[in-house]
């Protein structure tokens, strides 16, 4: 039987995250990160199937968030409002760890591949939106057009979140970045007739 380790995860993840900011993503091995942690290698492919998992981890849990929130917010509703909801929902996930936040952020920015991977992350949450949309009856073409501006929002508030000089939370972020994108769309002018009569 294997010795209980306390803590192995998020011990895992700080180091990899340290090593990452001292060393470089391309740069840091599996056994280094293992080795930081006080751990062993086995011990990290326990938690994670490889290290760039380390800064994925959580992905399900957050698409879950999402979905219950939509699913629970009250009828009847805008779709763009249950989207809020889930946005909400989906920023207690990062209270407390706003320096983590951004130490990750930095890393993701540093790597092609880590990037790519982001965006993967980013459909897999919309589509999990989307979904959620639709089982309250929203018909598809919206949900997935009110999934992906809950994207975008989520996107450019996060960034926003996780600059050096910004301290405000996250939901106020989100809130605030929906607000922007309402103006934005309350002011589109025409629509695609009027643009194909020009």
């Amino acid at each position: 039987m294997g010795r209980w380790e306390p803590n192995a995860r998020l011990r895992l993840a700080e180091a990899a995250l340290q090593l990452f900011g001292e060393r470089g993503y391309e740069q840091t091995t599996v056994a280094e990160i293992a080795k930081r942690a006080g751990l062993t290698e086995r011990t990290f492919f326990r938690h994670y199937t490889d290290k760039r998992e380390v800064l994925f981890d959580g992905s399900a849990v957050m698409e879950a968030l999402l979905a219950e929130a939509v699913a629970g917010a009250p009828e009847p509703v805008e779709p763009i409002d249950a989207v809020r909801a889930g946005l909400d929902a989906l920023s207690t996930v990062f209270d407390g760890r706003h320096e983590q936040s951004r130490r990750r952020q930095a890393v993701i920015v540093a790597n092609t591949e880590l990037r790519e991977r982001e965006l993967i992350k980013l459909a897999s949450l919309s589509a999990a939106l989307a979904d959620a949309l639709r089982h309250r009856g929203v018909p598809a073409s919206t949900a997935d057009l009110a999934a992906e501006a809950g994207m975008a929002v989520l996107k450019i508030g996060y960034e926003r979140w996780v600059a050096a000089d910004e301290e405000r939370p996250l939901r106020q972020l989100l809130r605030e970045t929906l607000a922007e994108l309402r103006t934005v769309t309350a002011g589109a002018g025409p629509g695609p007739d009027a643009l194909q009569e020009r």
